[in-house]
């Protein structure tokens, strides 16, 4: 059986890999990227590399022949993902390659997101694609939320337009993990797979993670949408960013990051890594504490 994986130099890319070479020998493993010079080191654990550019529709087919697994993570494009992914799917219809496994997002069919209507085509196309699918639902990363972990230390301020919505998030490693399950086991054929943390936390609470771990006070206030894109506008921050995080946050008041499925925990065996470990994991890493 041979496993090849899109993006495989992403960071969720690589976790895949690293989660699939616990399962499978290198040589089951196919690396579908777009620069080898970025990719040294899973050639170098045995992997076997395959030039792969969604804009370049020319190399897809050749490079899925003789795949019996796909695993097709969303590209990174916002408003480029659609003809993207389109080709790939074409590319694997054509390659005959009898199974597809996507990184979607939680409740696709019905987030109000803007970057869900990407999603829900692509699913719309894999499921009329006549491949074997599942759809991997995947919530937010909880390493968006640690990304500026070390300004909210140092200004002691965490600024959300989220109110009290629940978020459950879960980890790049736990999502690449729940992947290479669904890659390496029987039973997954035309499933949907809603995955999300075992636990939940706001916006406030996460604040109060941080200033328990790193004990620097960390102040939680709530602003509103506009103020929060007026903030990360100043911050530099590109425009489409800001838009995403400013409409995520004002989102997550209105639960679209809550979910109390078990998917996630299901396919993995065990609870997913909570967001207390991964503070204290980039605090001690960093020394951020001592800011």
């Amino acid at each position: 059986m041979k496993i090849a994986i899109t993006g495989a130099t992403g960071q969720l890319g690589q976790l895949v890999i690293q989660a699939l070479l616990k399962r499978v020998p290198a040589d089951k493993i196919i690396a579908l990227i777009r620069n080898k010079n970025k990719a040294a080191d899973l050639a170098a654990q045995g992997i076997e590399l395959r030039h792969f550019d969604y804009d370049a529709p020319e190399t897809l087919v050749s490079a899925l022949e003789g795949i019996d697994k796909l695993l097709l993570i969303s590209a990174n494009e916002i408003g480029r993902r659609l003809p993207q992914h389109q080709a790939v799917i074409q590319a694997a219809q054509t390659a005959r390659v009898p199974y597809i496994a996507y990184t979607s997002l939680l409740r696709a069919d019905t987030n109000p997101l803007g970057l869900a209507q990407e999603h829900r085509d692509t699913e719309a196309l894999i499921q009329a694609s006549g491949l074997n699918y599942t759809l991997l639902r995947n919530n937010w990363y909880s390493e968006n939320y640690l990304a500026g972990l070390e300004q909210y230390i140092a200004s002691g301020k965490l600024l959300s337009a989220a109110k009290n919505g629940q978020i459950s998030s879960a980890s790049r490693a736990d999502y690449a993990e729940a992947a290479a399950a669904v890659l390496t086991s029987a039973g997954h054929e035309q499933k949907i797979y809603e995955l999300a943390g075992s636990e939940s936390f706001s916006k406030a609470d996460l604040a109060a993670f941080i200033t328990q771990v790193s004990g620097q006070p960390v102040e939680y206030l709530e602003i509103g949408g506009a103020a929060l894109a007026q903030g990360l506008t100043a911050a530099g921050l590109p425009e489409g960013l800001v838009n995403l995080i400013t409409e995520a946050d004002i989102e997550t008041a209105n639960g679209v990051m809550f979910s109390d499925s078990k998917d996630l925990e299901q396919l993995i065996g065990h609870k997913t890594i909570s967001i207390q470990s991964q503070i204290k994991s980039l605090v001690h890493s960093a020394n951020i504490a001592s800011l």
